[in-house]
């Protein structure tokens, strides 16, 4: 009985800990300006496509979209790991007229860093150890604050953008060369965005907006903000 118990009770605690990281997300996305349905169904989709639950069901294999192959390496991009917060980041550039200016140095900046703390390791693709991926994080959150002073209402979406794009760049692309020319015993497979909602291009968006919140950069600012403008 006790067992049954505590299992009960750990089954609890990570159903629990789950709707606490989804209320999270959805937040998170709401303060890109996205509605609750926009937000549900970007986390529902980017990890049934990522994580390939829905190749089985549909019998076609196309969550890694293969895009080359270089010697014994196949390259290829992941739908919700990588694909799904490209497209969303477009979307948030037109819908919230990001500065294209500020966009550049906000990539560049967290490229740099994402660069500086990620090594192509040929087991496991681009990694980062912990703490030290966190830094791109930071520096997107932040980023976001100083080049949208005067526009605090887009910090928010601005700093997803940065996030997602500065780490695919300097992570993944600045990498993908040196990893590609590592000497392997077999062929393998290397996936943008693999991790699917865990890859540090997806979650480095979104861990920098949830920061913008934290700090009070939220939409909340945006009437006030507009009608000063």
């Amino acid at each position: 009985m006790d067992a049954w118990v505590a299992l009960a009770l750990i089954i609890g605690f990570f159903l629990l800990l789950g709707f606490v990281l989804f209320l999270v997300l959805t937040h998170a996305f709401r303060n890109m300006g996205l509605s609750m349905t926009e937000a549900v169904v970007i986390i529902v989709g980017s990890f049934l496509l990522g994580q390939g639950i829905l190749d089985e069901a549909v019998g076609v294999p196309f969550s890694n979209l293969p895009l080359l192959t270089y010697g014994s390496w196949r390259v290829g991009v992941n739908l919700g790991g990588a694909v799904v917060p490209l497209l969303l980041c477009l979307y948030l550039v037109w819908k919230h007229r990001l500065p294209w200016r500020g966009l550049l140095l906000g990539v560049l900046l967290v490229g740099v860093v994402a660069y500086l703390v990620t090594v192509p390791d040929p087991a496991r693709g681009i990694v980062a150890r912990f703490p030290w991926w966190l830094l791109p994080v930071a520096v997107a959150s932040l980023g976001s604050v100083v080049l949208l002073w005067g526009q605090r209402w887009k910090a928010a979406p601005f700093a997803y953008v940065i996030g997602v794009c500065g780490v695919l760049v300097g992570a993944d692309l600045l990498h993908l060369y040196t990893l590609l020319n590592t000497a392997i015993p077999a062929p393998r497979t290397a996936v943008i965005g693999g991790a699917s909602v865990f890859d540090m291009v997806f979650t480095t968006g979104l861990l920098a907006v949830i920061l913008d919140g934290v700090m009070g950069y939220r939409r909340g600012d945006e009437k006030g903000e507009e009608k000063k403008g």
